[in-house]
């Protein structure tokens, strides 16, 4: 009967204010401190300032973006046109020199991207038209002839159907 039971009892709000609450069980009485950290928050000023900053630097971070997505798009076209003439169902479909004008022009740019990843968005689009120049007749003629006997046998309806066989565009205003 005479050891006193407090309760005590620790709220933290998500600005980071902790709350102490202590009651006295047997007489109900009941005592509250807040405790505030003022000394780590950023002032109004600061806020504002890094605000500005952030303005400031937009523009030179959408540019590192677009930069960034250059090189992506460049080093995901010269492996996707790299494997394109790699896949063994193609094998036959596409002549040697072909395959090994593709695979040199693919292997130059990939090497010369691990030697300038810090080129700018404009050189890796260069890049990239020099590439499909290379790759885009080889592989443009390696999906017509490999269309073209299936539907040889069709004679003039191929192109007739192939126009017709489109998806039906409705315009709604």
């Amino acid at each position: 009967r005479g050891v006193p039971q407090i309760e005590v009892t620790f709220d933290i709000d998500a600005n980071g204010i902790l709350n102490v609450t202590a009651t006295d069980k047997s007489t109900g009485k009941a005592n509250k401190i807040t405790i505030t950290n003022d000394k780590g928050r950023l002032s109004k000023e600061e806020i504002e300032r890094m605000v500005q900053e952030a303005e400031k630097y937009k523009a030179e971070d959408e540019v590192q973006r677009e930069r960034v997505s250059a090189k992506n798009a460049l080093e995901s076209y010269a492996f996707n046109k790299k494997s394109a003439v790699e896949d063994e169902g193609l094998k036959g479909k596409i002549s040697e020199a072909d395959k090994k004008k593709v695979l040199d022009k693919c292997q130059e740019v990939i090497s010369w991207l691990d030697a300038n990843t810090l080129a700018e968005k404009d050189e890796f689009e260069h890049k990239r038209k020099e590439l499909e120049q290379v790759c885009n007749p080889i592989i443009s003629r390696l999906y017509q002839g490999a269309g073209g006997p299936g539907a040889g046998g069709f004679g003039a309806q191929a192109p007739k159907g192939g126009s017709g066989s489109g998806p039906t565009i409705e315009e709604v205003d």
